[in-house]
């Protein structure tokens, strides 16, 4: 499975204090998380697989690659998203949004000799980050209940059906050499985490539970994605 939006939640969670976490009445059951019980449980397993594995390797990806290589990859990864990112602001009729994403696919691609260098934002086309789940929200569908996946992580039941739709928008699915795309895919989820070593840290500090405080954290980012950084009040809408 992809990790890409687990590692980006954490990230989330780690840069955004959110009201209230500091106190946590046990009491008290959020109605998103009708799973509650399941989700703490998976949630300690990512968590422990984390801190066992893919963070220290991260670690050592730091230690050892120089910076501008670093970006370099990152660059790589993220002119790949742009593709998916483009479909689903189609979509969405986002035309304007989505011929800016192909736009980047295309001048990255070949200015930025294959996306290791970021021209496109030098150009004023923005980097948008459209995924199925937010497509999905567009139409219309609300989250569903919260979910925490084994692997992928924070999610919801929209989301998790978005999930599957972009693995297969995924270029690297489609690699003939099963070695090859799955290398990338592990090349591709040590430097994202290896970028979010620094808010990670923050989120440690911050969170006496940090079950709640990356539940909270993510429902109010995937809401604030939906409508576009702009969501109405949450009695009027779903998200």
């Amino acid at each position: 499975m992809d990790t890409k939006r687990w590692l980006m939640r954490l990230g989330l969670a780690g840069a955004i204090v959110l009201p209230g976490c500091a106190s946590v009445d046990p009491e008290f059951r959020d109605p998103r998380d009708p799973f509650e019980s399941f989700n703490r449980a998976m949630y300690r397993f990512n968590d422990g697989l984390d801190k066992a594995i893919v963070k220290p390797v991260a670690r050592g990806y730091v230690a050892i690659v120089p910076t501008v290589v670093d970006k370099g990859v990152t660059n790589f990864f993220g002119n790949l998203d742009d593709i998916g990112s483009a479909l689903n602001n189609f979509l969405q009729l986002k035309f304007n949004r989505a011929f800016s994403d192909v736009g980047r696919v295309m001048v990255n691609t070949t200015v930025g000799v294959l996306g290791f260098m970021d021209v496109a934002s030098n150009l004023d086309l923005p980097k948008h980050d459209e995924d199925f789940g937010q497509t999905l929200g567009s139409w219309g569908i609300g989250p569903g209940p919260f979910i925490v996946l084994p692997i992928v992580g924070p999610s919801s039941g929209r989301d998790a059906i978005g999930e599957v739709v972009d693995w297969y928008t995924d270029p690297l699915t489609y690699l003939r050499d099963g070695g090859v795309a799955w290398g990338l895919k592990g090349l591709r989820l040590i430097d994202r985490r290896a970028d979010l070593l620094a808010a990670s840290r923050v989120f440690e500090q911050a969170a006496l539970d940090p079950y709640v405080f990356i539940r909270d954290a993510y429902l109010q980012k995937r809401r604030h994605d939906v409508f576009d950084g702009n969501p109405p009040p949450e009695d009027e809408a779903t998200y």
